[in-house]
């Protein structure tokens, strides 16, 4: 059986901590994700570690994770305040 894996590294200046409160719950609330994700926020840089046994789910998941990310970004962005 093989094993793969993603890192993936955001920065977004002051929008990180948002993007971060974003995606964390979804992760959160999706227990049964074929994937083991794991979320964190380490000095204003969001790092995401996607692991799995199959490579689709790896490619969907990473999909998912990006598609949040911009979406998360553009409505941080869409709102100035």
């Amino acid at each position: 059986m093989s094993h793969f894996s993603a890192v993936i590294q955001v920065s977004a200046k002051d929008k990180t901590k948002a993007i971060f409160d974003s995606i964390s719950i979804d992760n959160k609330f999706y227990p049964e994700n074929p994937t083991k994700t794991t979320v964190s926020l380490k000095k204003n840089t969001l790092h995401i570690s996607i692991q799995t046994d199959e490579l689709p789910h790896l490619r969907a998941n990473l999909n998912s994770t990006l598609r949040l990310i911009q979406a998360s970004y553009d409505s941080v962005e869409s709102i100035k305040i």
